[in-house]
Formats: structure tokens, sequence, C-alpha cells
């Protein structure tokens, strides 16, 4: 039974798209998969500093596969998973965190979007109460008359 081109193709771009998804390297992955899951539950909180818009777990970075490693060192030796995101977040920063932590440094970061939002819509709100209405003057008596016997009211 042969197998319909389109579904051929499905299956490829699906492959694909599932083997670019995660950048771990066969030589990084742990022997222990207890210890190889929580590196890769750590890896996606993780930002890759390079590429910015993703996580290190999916990043092909060389600075990505550094902190993958770092990360798998840590696991290693022992330490707990928020011991190992702290030396991380020792070495690279907060920045290096999907999600930053809610403190004074991140407020902007964390409450900007709202505030322009919220400025944004009071604006728009003074321009429509001070925007000038628009006067539309009476019908003259011609016009009046046009119009009644346009809908067909000449009583």
């Amino acid at each position: 039974m042969a197998i319909p081109r389109r579904v051929a193709w499905l299956a490829s771009i699906v492959a694909l798209v599932a083997l670019s998804a995660q950048a771990v390297e066969p030589s990084e992955r742990l022997a222990d998969h207890g210890l190889e899951s929580r590196a890769r539950a750590i890896s996606t909180e993780l930002r890759c500093l390079v590429c910015q818009n993703e996580s290190i777990d999916e990043s092909h970075a060389d600075l990505a596969h550094d902190i993958r490693v770092l990360v798998r060192e840590r696991l290693t030796a022992g330490d707990t998973d928020s011991q190992t995101v702290q030396a991380v977040v020792r070495r690279y920063g907060d920045f290096v965190l999907l999600r930053p932590p809610v403190e004074a440094s991140t407020y902007l970061l964390w409450y900007g979007p709202i505030g322009l939002l919220c400025v944004g819509l009071a604006g728009t709100a003074l321009w429509l109460r001070r925007r000038p209405a628009i006067a539309v003057p009476p019908l003259s008596d011609d016009e009046r008359r046009a119009l009644d016997r346009l809908l067909g009211d000449d009583a």
C-alpha cells in the first residue's frame, strides 16, 4: 500500500519541526533520566542570551550550549533546581530568566505594557471627548419635499 504524497510531505514537515524545536545534542544528555528531565525543565526556563526569544533548550547558539552544559554539571554535582538556576543567574544576570522576578528593577518590564495601554485608552477617551461635534444643518424646504417624493410621502 503506497503512502499518499501529501501524507509523506506532512510527516516530513512534522519531523523537521520536532527536530528543530530542541537543540540539546546527544553528547550533552545525562545518562540518569531523572537528572536529564530536571535539566530539560530548567533549560526551558532559561533564555538564550544570543537569540533572546528562545530558551536554551531550543537554541543552537554556542552560548546556549555552554549554559546547558553548566546546568547539567550543577545538577550532577548535587545542586537542587533552584540552586542551579541561581548559579546561572549569578553568572549571567536576571536577563537569562524567561520569567524574571517581580522586583523594583523589573517593574517597568512587568507593568509597563499595562501602563502604556491605560495611557493610550485615557488619551483616546480625552480625544473623543474634546473632538468638536459635527453639526448637521437642517433640510431646506426644497430638500424636504424631494425627500418626501423619494420616500413616497406625498401626502
